[in-house]
């Protein structure tokens, strides 16, 4: 067991397995994004860097079903960020924010030695989308196509450029999807750790496993931080969700069935 999941297991709380908690029709979530474990300061500018950390704390709450209502914001400051800086990164998180209408309420400041973000978002939801549920039968879809963060992670990480609109630097939510699916699914999640491993949690807190239905290589399926959806639903429902997907001119990949047996992907649990 890696020590993230020692420690989640030494946590003693009901609302702990999902994107987010769920009391009552409230969804509170947190995500950190620190610089030199989730990006370098080199390969994105400051509005880059502070609308990807706003963008992944939201990508929880629609995962969801959530409406994004509030943001707590708590930023370490470096020496070397002016004033300039802090205007570029705080414009930046209100704008992305704005968006979704969420609101900006608080948080806190430190000074430190790198420039990290730690996000709460408090969500609403009268029908939260939740990684419980999976039946034998049901089948495992992601949407989009995957394969680029990682793709890009190595050609930053080798001195390379990349496009302001890869996926590593601008993560897609699929909001409209969540909502408009929501009737049909059984469960879902973001993919940030990469479908393997996402997969496989799936399949841990529901107990089942799986059987696959294609071939899926390690450069799609080991690539994290993609923030597509990974779903999961009685199969005589695909129906209506590829045409929902179709109306928004949306790829989805129908890759596993679910079954009764121990079957897990092969994966290392990772947080670049």
């Amino acid at each position: 067991m890696n020590r993230e999941d020692y420690l989640i297991n030494k946590l003693s709380s009901n609302y702990i397995g999902d994107d987010g908690a769920v009391v009552g029709n409230t969804v509170y979530s947190m995500d950190a994004f620190f610089e030199n474990v989730h990006f370098k300061r080199d390969w994105m500018s400051l509005t880059q860097i502070a609308r990807k950390a706003m963008l992944v704390n939201i990508s929880d709450a629609v995962a969801m079903n959530a409406k994004p209502m509030y943001a707590l914001v708590t930023l370490s400051l470096p020496k070397d960020i002016t004033k300039q800086d802090i205007d570029e990164i705080v414009t930046s998180l209100h704008q992305t924010a704005n968006e979704f209408e969420c609101e900006i309420i608080g948080g806190d400041t430190i000074a430190g030695e790198r420039l990290d973000f730690s996000i709460t978002i408090i969500s609403k939801s009268d029908n939260p989308l939740t990684r419980k549920g999976l039946k034998e039968g049901d089948l495992l879809v992601y949407t989009g196509v995957l394969g680029e963060s990682k793709r890009d992670l190595n050609r930053l990480m080798s001195g390379e450029k990349v496009s302001d609109n890869s996926r590593f630097i601008e993560p897609k939510l699929r909001t409209k999807f969540i909502k408009q699916t929501r009737e049909y699914l059984s469960v879902g999640m973001d993919i940030s750790d990469g479908l393997y491993c996402d997969t496989n949690k799936l399949l841990d807190y529901n107990s089942i496993g799986f059987e696959p239905l294609i071939d899926i290589s390690d450069e799609v399926g080991s690539s994290g931080e993609e923030y597509e959806m990974l779903i999961g639903f009685c199969a005589n429902r695909l129906d209506n969700i590829r045409q929902i997907a179709q109306n928004l001119d949306l790829e989805l990949t129908v890759f596993a069935r679910v079954i009764d047996n121990d079957n897990r992907f092969g994966c290392l649990n990772h947080h670049k």
